[in-house]
């Protein structure tokens, strides 16, 4: 499975917003907690659901979510 594909979004789970595998972990909740200083093993622990692998889903998914171009108006 490719990274990416750990990150799903379905429109009746967590308010639409990205989550891990379909679980209710949101992207933004695993960021915020290593954002915080959590470390991958602590976020395991706290999350037992959750695999190293979707940490780094969640750190792909929010790279390439950064890389849009910012338009300003002339």
């Amino acid at each position: 499975m490719e990274l990416i594909e750990r990150i799903t979004i379905e429109p009746g789970k967590c308010g639409g917003r990205p989550c891990i595998r379909g679980l209710r972990i949101r992207v933004r909740d695993v960021l915020a907690l290593l954002a915080a200083g959590a470390s991958h093993q602590e976020i395991l622990e706290d999350y037992p659901d959750l695999e190293e692998a979707d940490i780094l889903a969640a750190l792909s998914f929010a790279a390439a979510q950064s890389d849009h171009p910012v338009l300003h108006a002339a």
